[in-house]
């Protein structure tokens, strides 16, 4: 029986996100455009010059939009010149955008302030007209930057605030040619209405292109990511067993996506196993972590300065247990390797002892959850199954003939398998 498999089904996430970005693109392109040739239209029959240069606006929207589109469809590019692939083109499209919308403030100043407007032949159906192109691109607007924090992607984001930038610049032209309707003049301090919201958009134009060239600019220069995110990604290495130290961790942004670079140290010598224990950090901290591309994890052996040991006990007193997982103590030692001293030491309940199954297993997992590196037992336990978990984490088990710990604790310390 032949099966019909959705295509669909085998697109990755990112790639899913991807093309919703590049299908927003389109529609903003398209969106542009229509309302170009409205406010061209518009602009012939009225003889608004306000009109003219919002149609002037709208029309550097389009040709941004259009880049956008363009720049989508090469930011994922990957060839032999570029094999991390092209995703900063989107943070620099942002700061593209960003002198695209510094350019919108100066046609917006430069016809509100220095052009001789003569008056216009405005009628309801201008006003009408105008006011659904502020409300499309309103709504559009925020559509969009909802879409770019739903994927991460910086350029959709840019190109919402672009749009709120646009309806502002339109409300001028709404305002203006609203006034020119009713024959109404106002004025304050010398200016009039129109000025007066000019100034105001031409503020809010200033500070959202100052935002998006510094954040577009951050990540061009390969700023790092957030505090926040990497103290996540220092927990997902950190909780993996094997690890015993996190030397260096920095991780950086290239369009939506993040790359992550780490040195650690591991408790093993086994470059294979090294390696295994490296791929399954790697796919902790991509299901974890939203938009991660890249994770290179390197690894060294732990130079052992100190050795956490642990110990069953069956009283407090430092009896030795031969019942692993049933012992109701454990004590822990932290020994300096320099000159074998006992620098700490403590003795706490075993959280298992009152588990009716496997709780030889969960005890050994306990310790490798403890950092132990040393095991001391007055008996084997390498063939059960706590001994092969603790021998995956590289655990040593010592082995000793005494039967408490004052006395066995020499022969640990004076061992060579220390």
């Amino acid at each position: 029986m032949k099966m019909n498999v959705d295509s669909s089904d085998k697109i990755s996430p990112p790639e899913k996100e991807s093309r919703q970005i590049q299908r927003i693109a389109a529609y903003g392109f398209l969106q542009n455009l229509a309302i170009v040739l409205m406010k061209a239209v518009l602009a012939f029959a009225t003889g608004s010059l306000v009109i003219t240069a919002s149609a002037i606006d709208s029309a550097t929207d389009s040709i941004s939009s259009l880049v956008l589109y363009l720049g989508l469809k090469l930011s994922e590019q990957k060839t032999s010149a570029f094999p991390m692939g092209l995703y900063k083109i989107e943070n620099l499209l942002s700061v593209v955008i960003a002198f695209f919308i510094f350019y919108a403030g100066f046609e917006i100043a430069h016809h509100t302030f220095f052009s001789e407007v003569t008056p216009p032949d405005i009628s309801l159906t201008a006003i009408l007209l105008i006011l659904f192109a502020a409300i499309v691109t309103l709504a559009f607007g925020q559509y969009v930057i909802a879409a770019g924090r739903r994927t991460g992607s910086p350029i959709l984001i840019a190109e919402g605030r672009h749009r709120q930038t646009d309806v502002l610049s339109t409300v001028v032209v709404l305002i203006s040619i609203t006034m020119s309707f009713f024959k109404f003049e106002a004025g304050f301090l010398g200016l009039n209405v129109d000025q007066i919201a000019t100034i105001l958009v031409l503020l809010f134009v200033g500070f959202t292109g100052w935002e998006l060239l510094r954040d577009g600019m951050r990540v061009l220069l390969d700023a790092s990511l957030d505090p926040d995110t990497l103290l996540k990604v220092r927990g997902i290495i950190e909780s993996e067993p094997m690890v015993s130290e996190v030397k260096s961790l920095v991780g950086r942004n290239a369009g939506r996506f993040r790359f992550l670079q780490a040195v650690v140290t591991m408790r093993t010598e086994n470059l294979q196993k090294a390696h295994e224990i490296s791929d399954r950090i790697e796919e902790n901290i991509q299901k974890s972590i939203p938009r991660v591309e890249r994770v290179v994890i390197h690894y060294e052996p732990h130079a052992l300065e100190h050795v956490r040991i642990a110990v069953p006990l069956a009283d407090r007193g430092g009896t030795l247990s031969r019942h692993f997982g049933d012992s109701p103590f454990f004590a822990f030692l932290r020994v300096r390797m320099r000159d074998r001293l006992v620098v700490e030491d403590e003795t706490v309940l075993n959280p298992f002892t009152d588990t009716a199954k496997g709780k030889g297993i969960q005890v050994a997992e306990w310790l490798v959850e403890k950092k132990v590196d040393r095991l001391v037992l007055p008996g084997e336990i390498k063939s059960k199954g706590p001994g092969y978990v603790l021998a995956n984490a590289g655990v040593k088990i010592l082995t000793v003939s005494a039967e408490n710990l004052e006395k066995a604790l020499p022969q640990v310390l004076q061992g060579t398998d220390l």
